[in-house]
């Protein structure tokens, strides 16, 4: 059970504002909060959609106990304004905002709304959104409708490091302890599939290896549920040429930063990342959107390709396309130069401070 209080709340460095992350009672977001130096308080709550009938209605109790639970919360650290991000863990706080008469703010990250975002935004007052293409699934802008267009927030980390990608590709090098991947001038080729990796890029960037590192360095984040298989197919199918060149990581943790920042090219999921991300890093990118995952990565992926700063491929033919697309690619500076320019117009960098100032105009609004 969650507790009843909410903890004593962090304050904001920038502004002196007392900030509180209100999740599931076992959220895996918990630790990064925490490491973060946010307070989190958890709450009961359950997916009502997509599961069996009994587990559903078994899930709508703990909904409830999580909204009874989000009002003493809100009593407690008396909340002036709530921004939430979607998903069914949001629905009790959104629900005990609405009975609180806290105004709320939704973020959606992706460029279509999910059913969450959907429902959620009929109780929301604003939802700020990536890219002014995503403000029509809401009414249009404000104030004729809810939308308000803030761009994707990035670590300010990645934005320090993008100001200069050499400077970057040294900084990673030292870290990583890998004096190859800075030696020469070659392009730095940054394949990965998310936190958790992804199966299909990486066996199809096992298979191209022999395409691309004649031509690059490559920058593998294989994730760490299959770093086994890699370790298998490394013992018996060890590279014979340039094996300098391919640098495997399980998982880079803080110095994801400065790979973004000094990559030369990327293979990618189309996450709601990619929409950030590579723009602040002017990172040309090969998306690959995760199949059977909605509309939301296929529209990513979209948005860059439409706009000139992606190729996108199809997860299922990526095993035969891989290679003859990166490296054709790399074979062509000028057109990797154009897309560059084409990612970095769509960048936002101070998306984060848009936000909060969305939410302080809020704030301010109904108070």
């Amino acid at each position: 059970m969650a507790p009843a209080a909410a903890p004593p709340a962090a304050v904001d460095a920038a502004t002196g504002t007392p900030v509180l992350w209100v999740g599931s009672d076992h959220g895996m977001e918990r630790a990064l909060v925490e490491r973060a130096g946010l307070d989190y308080a958890g709450i009961n709550t359950g997916q009502v959609t997509g599961v069996n009938a009994a587990k559903a209605a078994a899930n709508m109790g703990r909904m409830a106990v999580g909204v009874r639970q989000s009002l003493r919360i809100l009593a407690r650290f008396r909340s002036t304004v709530c921004l939430v991000t979607g998903g069914y863990v949001c629905v009790p706080v959104v629900l005990a905002c609405r009975l609180r008469g806290v105004p709320v703010m939704i973020y959606l990250p992706d460029m279509t709304p999910g059913s969450a975002i959907r429902s959620l935004s009929r109780l929301a007052d604003r939802v700020a959104v990536s890219f002014p293409e995503v403000a029509p699934h809401f009414g249009g802008e404000a104030p004729a409708g809810k939308a308000v267009v803030t761009g994707y927030p990035v670590r300010r980390e990645l934005v320090d490091a993008a100001r200069d990608r050499g400077a970057a590709r040294r900084q990673l090098a030292a870290l990583l302890e890998d004096a190859t991947l800075a030696a020469d001038a070659l392009p730095l080729v940054l394949i990965w599939g998310g936190s958790q990796g992804a199966r299909s890029i990486n066996q199809a960037t096992w298979g191209a290896l022999p395409a691309l590192l004649p031509h690059a360095h490559v920058l593998h984040v294989i994730g760490t549920r299959d770093w086994p298989l890699y370790e298998e197919h490394a013992a018996t199918q060890p590279l014979t040429d340039h094996a300098a060149r391919y640098h495997p990581v399980d998982y880079l943790h803080d110095a994801m930063p400065l790979a973004l920042a000094a990559a030369d090219l990327t293979v990618a999921r189309a996450g709601a990342s990619s929409l950030g991300e590579f723009p602040v890093a002017g990172l040309p990118s090969v998306l690959v959107p995760l199949p059977h995952a909605g509309v939301n990565q296929q529209a990513n992926a979209a948005l860059l390709a439409d706009h000139g700063a992606a190729v996108v491929l199809d997860d299922a033919t990526l095993a035969t396309s891989l290679a003859p697309t990166v490296a054709e690619l790399l074979a062509d500076s000028a057109r990797l130069r154009t897309m560059a320019d084409a990612a970095v117009q769509l960048a936002i960098p101070d998306a984060a401070q848009r936000i909060a100032q969305a939410l302080a105009a809020l704030q301010r609004a109904t108070t």
